[in-house]
């Protein structure tokens, strides 16, 4: 019989507790950081697949995969994306053939007289290869510190391709303000001061630092602006190969629901025309 005054009690008291909780607890904001008061959100600037009708630049997807052939490729794989997927991006096959002969890395293989591990060079259908063996080797080549796979790079950002331009052209040396205000936040040997980056300081060496790093086969001038702009539209491509026809279908949709609700509010007024309301 005194079960239930007890859980009733117990109930209250709980209850009684959390409100006490809720309105005697201390509002007061918590400290700054160092991350939140100097982070940066991602530049404003201009790619032309931006928008529902945006599209692909073949051009500049060329030059942005120069840029990553280049630069990038030193550290950076490219695991989900094959030589012959730079077809979509306007080179011929008789190019992509010529890019993954010359490729620097070569395939993995076996050598099938001995059966020992062996490598050959790429092929059209083979995936660009990582320019390491492994991880160990990779983390041991940049101490520590493991080169992300750019196949998947603009989708797997907050940003896109705006946070890859960001990161590429932000870095900066560290205010004198943030030491001032955060002594302990300087930026440890070996990393590098970047606003855009989350914590602020990344493992990652600039990797433009000059105009004409890269010499264009378009002629385009290339300056460090117009590199990163290229190298990131390029990932963006490689994330999502399929944009422009998702945003053509995405038009198609649009446009059958608007003829599909034009003709029905023509149904209705049809059935219901004589009827009262």
């Amino acid at each position: 019989m005194l079960v239930k005054p007890i859980g009733f009690l117990a109930g209250l008291a709980f209850v009684s507790a959390l409100l006490a909780a809720i309105l005697f607890s201390s509002h007061e904001a918590p400290e700054p950081s160092a991350t939140s008061t100097y982070h940066l959100e991602p530049k404003e600037v201009h790619f032309s697949f931006d928008g529902p009708f945006g599209k692909y630049d073949r051009q500049q997807l060329q030059r942005g995969f120069q840029v990553y052939q280049e630069v990038c490729s030193a550290c950076h794989s490219m695991k989900m994306v094959a030589f012959r997927d730079l077809e979509e991006i306007g080179f011929t096959k008789p190019e992509v053939k010529a890019i993954a002969k010359q490729w620097k890395t070569e395939v993995p293989s076996i050598n099938p007289d001995t059966g020992e591990p062996a490598t050959r060079k790429a092929l059209p259908t083979d995936y660009i290869p990582s320019p390491y063996a492994n991880e160990v080797a990779a983390r041991a080549a940049n101490n520590n510190a493991l080169p992300p796979d750019m196949s998947l790079l603009a989708k797997a950002r907050e940003g896109g391709a705006h946070y890859i331009y960001s990161i590429v052209t932000g870095y900066q040396n560290q205010p004198a303000e943030l030491l001032k205000r955060f002594p302990d936040a300087k930026t440890p040997n070996g990393l590098h001061y970047n606003p855009y980056f989350a914590n602020l300081n990344i493992a990652m060496p600039p990797p433009l630092v000059a105009d004409g790093q890269v010499t264009y086969a378009d002629g385009t001038k290339a300056t460090v602006d117009q590199m990163a702009k290229d190298a990131s539209a390029f990932l963006m491509w490689a994330a999502e190969p399929k944009l422009e026809s998702r945003h053509r279908w995405g038009l198609v949709v649009v446009l059958y629901l608007l003829i599909a609700t034009a003709f029905a509010y023509g149904a209705y007024r049809n059935i219901w025309r004589d009827k009262k309301h």
